[in-house]
């Protein structure tokens, strides 16, 4: 059996991760990059952190989620998936829109990692000083 069109797609980031999010109507099962949720986040903050939008909002059971992720650690990769959550019920109810935007889930975390620069051990480390 072929999976619905989903009702809308959007895309979140954090760090380095993109996440593609497809929303489809259903009973609140969540794909990530075709494993259950819980087996692709085991830790429980992670897992409270994507779900925030959905209890906010109270459509945890509305819509069935599946995501592709891509790049970025697993922190990385829950703060991508939980701004296209939130992204995405904007999208279908722009009711949810203050509330989410109130919780401060709508704006993109936009720090990256500073680049190394030459002379430096990392961005800003120097080697050690030595006076002889």
């Amino acid at each position: 059996m072929a999976k619905a069109a989903p009702l809308c797609q959007t895309t979140g980031r954090r760090k380095q991760a993109v996440a593609r999010v497809r929303f489809r109507p259903g009973q609140g099962a969540i794909t990530v990059n075709k494993h259950p949720f819980d087996e692709y986040f085991t830790s429980a903050t992670h897992r409270m952190i994507v779900t925030e939008p959905l209890r906010l909002t109270e459509t945890t059971e509305s819509f069935d989620i599946d995501v592709t992720i891509d790049g970025g650690g697993v922190s990385g990769q829950a703060g991508a998936f939980r701004l296209g959550i939130a992204r995405a019920l904007c999208q279908l109810d722009g009711g949810h829109r203050s509330v989410l935007k109130r919780a401060g889930l709508l704006t993109r975390d936009a720090r990256e990692k500073e680049s190394k620069k030459y002379g430096l051990k990392k961005a800003r480390k120097a080697p050690q000083y030595s006076k002889r």
